[in-house]
């Protein structure tokens, strides 16, 4: 994948400094943890690592470490792939409904204040309605199951906590023998430009910055981590289907998995020499890969 022209940390190299001046009142130490962050991911500062591929023995050139934080979005997106490549062997033959729950603006604000209570409850008392409303006879009289994924952004980067759930269009029926079909809907969304100062943009950027330890993503019903193993192979009988070869630990094992391949053979790169920050002082300037 191709660089973008324009990355965050790059606009935190720009103006990061002039912001955390500007905005001394607000700026906490978790804000500038994260800025100094992703401003130094995958640059010497972090130190770096030497790969070799274990097949043909090609040696790549230097690559900078990365911070590995949760909000920078180069690290994230690698581990993005992996939880959904993970999530493969849990995908039942079924049409899959997106709900949508917004916390109330009269709140959003409050939120700020106390992220990690606020957000806590929206994701509970999102996944307490849908799993009641579904074991309602008159609406669907089953039990379903589903993951929830927080968000605190809407398209401008303004503070709008809502919670997206992805929930299969059906449940397994009571006694764990039938499954059971509901009305699936779609909509389309419209893609538009906005410009912000880099102020703003950083400024909107940190609103977002999540408590230590709030988990974003969460299963529910049939999906839970304590009864993903029991109940979700009774879902894909009562469907007469099995489910896909991926295990549901694969998301473990691949956090071993290279996460780049020789450019010559296409065998698996391993890390053979790692240099500190201190060392890299000491090198001439590397011609720097793109891989992390």
């Amino acid at each position: 994948m191709s660089r973008p022209l324009l990355e965050v940390a790059d606009l935190i190299r720009s103006a990061g400094t002039a912001f955390l001046e500007r905005n001394r009142k607000w700026i906490r130490w978790p804000h500038i943890k994260v800025l100094r962050a992703i401003a130094r991911c995958r640059t010497a500062a972090l130190g770096g690592h030497i790969d070799q591929c274990t097949c043909c023995g090609y040696r790549a050139t230097l690559s900078y470490n990365s911070c590995r934080n949760r909000h920078c979005p180069k690290c994230q997106t690698g581990a993005r792939e992996r939880w959904v490549e993970a999530r493969r062997s849990e995908l039942l033959p079924v049409p899959y409904v997106h709900v949508v729950f917004t916390l109330p603006p009269q709140l959003a604000t409050l939120a700020l204040q106390n992220k990690k209570l606020i957000y806590g409850l929206l994701l509970r008392a999102s996944a307490e309605t849908l799993l009641q409303v579904a074991r309602t006879p008159r609406h669907l009289g089953a039990e379903i199951g589903f993951f929830s994924v927080l968000h605190t952004w809407n398209q401008k980067l303004q503070l709008h906590p809502h919670v997206h759930c992805v929930v299969p269009a059906g449940g397994l029926s009571f006694d764990h023998t039938r499954w059971i079909r509901w009305r699936d809907s779609a909509h389309n969304n419209e893609q538009k430009l906005m410009s912000l100062s880099l102020h703003e943009f950083l400024r909107r950027f940190l609103l977002h910055l999540l408590p230590k330890g709030l988990v974003r993503i969460r299963h529910f019903g049939f999906l839970a981590n304590r009864r993903r193993s029991t109940l979700l192979p009774l879902c894909f009988a009562a469907l007469g289907t099995v489910p896909s070869q991926i295990e549901p630990e694969t998301s473990l094992v691949q956090e071993s998995e290279p996460l780049w391949r020789c450019p010559k053979c296409g065998g698996p790169m391993t890390v053979i020499q790692r240099l500190t920050a201190a060392q890299l002082q000491l090198r001439s300037p590397p011609l720097v890969t793109t891989a992390a």
